[in-house]
Order: structure tokens, then sequence, then C-alpha cells
């Protein structure tokens, strides 16, 4: 059992990690439109911000090992090279993402969007944070790197979401990135997240050879649920 002292210790980084991320993200995006009058990016960086201290605080409370897991480092040297890799890759190609967003809502104003899109946007990520939420209630294993972890027990999982996709993080991810260009107001942003997206699908696809291969009883449960990411879809 965690002792309130690891506790507050773990709060304190996750606190100081999400500050340091929300002040990543807004340099990131307000320096790409060249300025701070931007509405909607703030919204979204205050949606943002409630979703990841709302989610770590419940984290914090209800499964502490978890949010442990998800503060460690993305690349680990115990991981396979292939996923060292594709977290680089993924990492550039979201950074230079966020920039695009940046440059296409605000700076030359390449697209209109809508407001009702923009809307749409907005309810799009309260979506998929949703899901995320639902996928870290469900299942404490979810760590945000490729590894069978052992010293917790590692099992399979199969309830909640995870009876109708194999990977609802993922699928949440999806609609993140989707909502995300649209309630920013960026339809080249929106194009541009199809790579995003493609690259979380060659993940799922390249982490399940992983669980099939050394997680016990992964093999049958893909044998039972047959989508991967959209429910009757793959």
């Amino acid at each position: 059992m965690t002792s309130p002292d690891s506790r507050r210790a773990l709060m304190r980084k996750f606190l100081r990690r999400t500050a340091l991320s929300l002040v990543v993200l807004g340099v990131i995006l307000f320096g790409a439109a060249g300025t701070l009058d931007w509405p909607q990016a703030w919204i979204y960086l205050a949606l943002t911000a409630v979703m990841s201290f709302g989610l770590g605080a419940w984290l914090a409370r209800h499964d502490p090992a978890l949010l442990a897991e998800r503060l460690g480092s993305l690349i680990q040297c115990d991981q396979k090279r292939w996923v060292k890799i594709l977290m680089v890759v993924m990492l550039a190609l979201w950074i230079g993402w966020l920039i695009l967003l940046g440059l296409d809502a605000k700076r030359f104003h390449w697209c209109d969007v809508p407001l009702p899109v923009q809307i749409a946007g907005f309810v799009l990520v309260c979506l998929g944070s949703y899901v995320v939420w639902l996928t870290f209630k469900e299942n404490s294993y979810a760590a945000p790197v490729i590894k069978i972890q052992k010293e917790r027990g590692h099992l399979v999982v199969s309830t909640g979401p995870y009876a109708y996709v194999r990977h609802p993080m993922y699928a949440g991810a999806l609609l993140i990135i989707a909502g995300t260009p649209l309630l920013l107001g960026s339809w080249w942003g929106l194009t541009a997240g199809a790579a995003l997206m493609l690259l979380i699908a060659l993940r799922a696809v390249l982490e399940e050879r992983t669980l099939a291969a050394e997680l016990a009883g992964y093999a049958d449960y893909v044998a039972r649920v047959r989508y991967r990411l959209v429910p009757h879809l793959w």
C-alpha cells in the first residue's frame, strides 16, 4: 500500500509535469500563431488543464501505481528499438502538427471553420478524454510505453471499453486528434492529423504482436474482441 509521503511526492511530480506540459503546449500554439489573441486556443488549454489535472487527481486517489507508470519516461532502456523509434517519430509529428494548427488557424488564416464545427470539435475532445478516463478506470496497466509489467502482475483486461475494442485509449486519442483542429479552426490540421492517426494504428498493430507473444491470454482475447480501434470497422 502506498504511504502518504509517497502519494504526496507522486502528486507533486504529477503537478510539475502537467504544468510544464501545459506551458509547452501554450508556447507552441501561441508561438506558431504569433499572438495571444486566440480564444479557441485558450479554451483548448483550459479544457486540457481540467482534463489533465482532474485525471491525475483521480488516479492519485484510486490508482497511484498507474499514475506512477504514466509519469515514467516515454523512452525507457528496456523498450524494444522499434518502440523508441516510433515514440520519437510520434513526438516530432505531434509538435509539427501543433505548429501547423497555429499557422493555419491564426497566423495565416488559411481556412475558415464555422462556429458549429468548432463546437463539434470541443465535444469530440471531451468525448475522447472521457474514453481515455474509462480506459484508465478499467486498466491499471495502461502505461505510456509498450511493456509487460510482470512486477505488477500484468493481466489481460477485457471488461469495460475493452469489451468493444482492444485499444480504447488509442480510440479516445483518435477522437481528440480529430476534435482539436476543429475546435482551434484548422482544416489543414484535421488533414495532417490523419498521419498521427496512422501512426497510432501502426502502434496498435505492433503492440499486439508483443502482447500476443509475451502476455498470457492475450491471443485468446484478440480472438474474442475483433476490433482494434473502431467497433464494426477496424
